[in-house]
């Protein structure tokens, strides 16, 4: 019998993975600290093309952009005189599990079930799992969620409920674990107990799933409006929602197109914390998980990740949980469109955005999902009252996260705040190469790291010497 303790596990998951998801990711590793992302990218993901025809198969993408007249009049008001972009969102809720996650999920589905695999699984609280447990049904596969669903107290967020019972609608075996290490343990365990598929959303085939996303919202641009967006607007966690648009926008030509990337402002909250776990009113598309994952991408389910956010993205902002409350009421209210939070993350920033760009230039936010009894507003704000957080109206700005959400009294108040990138970059330089044993990089090193942070050859060069490295 093998020894299934939890250190056995862990020391296998090179292996487990290989077999779950039928890459040897050691093809692609370079001798010194990178690996070679697009030939990866290239090799065992699919042609733009391919992908549209896979999702078209089962009702995925092609989802509408719509135009918010009634927000961007708003935004106007508020801005300067001849500010005030037109703000539009690219309805992700027309998909069939109800947002861009049913992007990742076709390809994935579609890849296990031509690979020959009887099930997947997917490890997940968020929409993932859902848009996974939808594709399987429609293939016929087996399909297995596992989620970070309860506290030790065995308390669970509405939200990861609601998606569990979305999970189980669709056939879906759905696992419900408490918060810590045990999750990615179990879903070892499961990979190599039941030979199947890891659905990762990490993977090339999800990750290139999503360019559909970003190359639909540029033609469409061209096709009304004779031009590209000036800025589009991703709701980032564990940043492949942000690169497969990007890479989606660069292969329809849209290179001028400005990414902004969007988390909710959680920090000093840590999501593997028990005690802090049920702090937080969004289960995703906040700091816990945005700023780690894009200064180490790879501490993802998969050797190496297909989602690089650094490499794509031009500037990265935070709202507050309050704001984000405040957008969705104003989206429902003044639009009459009802939507899910993790959306609405980046069309509150979005709407700060606005007000510095001008009158005819166009702001896209890139996603929206739908809503449902967990999702919204009043399930939402009853549990972070349940759970001691004050609820009141004022400014968002003095919010502190895991003790207050305070709904802005005035939409004037609505503040998108910039990260500061260069110390992000920083960070993923200075994680890269502490995981290599040499002192000394190489010129493949070099470029590798110029890629990863969008920056040059004299940037990195001055950020290694800071760190004591040749």
């Amino acid at each position: 019998m093998k020894d299934n303790s939890y250190s056995a596990v862990m020391g296998r998951k090179n292996d487990i993975m290989k077999k779950a998801i039928g890459i040897d990711y050691t093809e692609f590793e370079y001798d010194g600290i990178g690996f070679d992302y697009e030939r990866m990218m290239r090799e065992t993901g699919y042609s733009l093309e391919e992908m549209q025809e896979i999702q078209g198969r089962t009702g995925v993408g092609n989802t509408p952009l719509l135009e918010l007249r009634n927000l961007t009049a708003l935004a106007r008001k508020l801005a300067s005189p001849g500010k005030g972009a037109r703000i539009f969102i690219k309805d992700e809720a027309s998909n069939p599990s109800g947002s861009f996650k049913a992007r990742r999920a076709a390809n994935a589905v579609y890849h296990a079930k031509k690979l020959g695999y009887k099930g997947v699984i997917a490890a997940t609280s968020g929409n993932y799992g859902s848009a996974v447990a939808s594709q399987a049904a429609m293939q016929g596969l087996k399909c297995i969620i596992v989620q970070e669903t309860y506290d030790s107290k065995g308390v669970g967020q509405p939200e990861i409920i609601e998606k569990a019972r979305r999970c189980e609608a669709y056939g879906a075996e759905v696992i419900q674990l408490t918060v810590g290490p045990e999750l990615f343990y179990e879903f070892l365990l499961l990979l190599e107990e039941t030979g199947y598929f890891n659905a990762s959303l990490y993977t090339p085939f999800g990750i290139a799933g999503v360019e559909t996303l970003g190359y639909e919202l540029s033609m469409q641009c061209r096709e009304r409006y004779g031009k590209d967006p000036e800025v589009v607007v991703c709701t980032n966690a564990g940043g492949g929602n942000l690169t497969g648009t990007a890479r989606g926008l660069v292969k329809a030509g849209s290179v001028e197109t400005k990414l902004v990337g969007a988390s909710v402002d959680l920090s000093g909250l840590h999501m593997a914390s028990d005690e802090q776990f049920n702090r937080k009113s969004f289960t995703t598309g906040h700091t816990g998980f945005g700023v780690p994952f894009a200064t180490v991408p790879d501490r993802s389910d998969v050797p190496r990740s297909a989602a690089r956010p650094l490499r794509y993205m031009d500037r990265y902002v935070t709202v507050t949980q309050g704001e984000v409350f405040y957008m969705t009421e104003a989206l429902a209210q003044l639009e009459g469109l009802e939507k899910g939070p993790a959306g609405n993350v980046a069309l509150a920033a979005a709407f700060s955005i606005a007000q510095e760009m001008d009158e005819d230039q166009i702001i896209v936010v890139q996603e929206t999902e739908y809503t449902g009894a967990g999702k919204h507003i009043q399930p939402q704000l009853s549990f972070a009252r349940d759970n001691g957080i004050e609820l009141r109206f004022g400014n968002p700005s003095e919010q502190v996260p895991g003790k207050n959400i305070i709904l802005p009294s005035h939409p004037s108040l609505i503040k998108a705040v910039d990260l500061d990138l260069d110390k992000l970059r920083v960070s993923l330089i200075k994680n890269a190469v502490s995981s290599s044993e040499s002192k000394k990089l190489d010129e493949g090193d070099l470029q590798y790291l110029i890629t990863e942070t969008k920056t040059d050859k004299a940037y990195v060069l001055k950020v290694l010497k800071e760190l004591g490295i040749e």
